[in-house]
């Protein structure tokens, strides 16, 4: 009868299923690490702003300086 389940058909199903939870897995993994590396680049960048924002106080401190003479 139509009622019955194809236990072949089952057993693919069940096989795509598995290989699709370790793609899943894997990709969580992947965006972990993404993640992580998008949170170091933002305190890198936050900390290369703050270097070249005193390199620029310094040099405009000296370009005053040296024109007050």
């Amino acid at each position: 009868s139509s009622n019955e389940i194809d236990l072949f058909k089952y057993g693919q199903v069940v096989a795509q299923v598995e290989v699709l939870a370790k793609k899943v897995d894997s990709m969580d993994a992947d965006i972990k690490r993404l993640l992580a590396l998008a949170d170091q680049s933002k305190g890198g960048l936050w900390a290369g702003m703050a270097v070249i924002s005193a390199v620029s106080s310094f040099v405009g401190f000296l370009i005053h300086y040296l024109t007050q003479k």
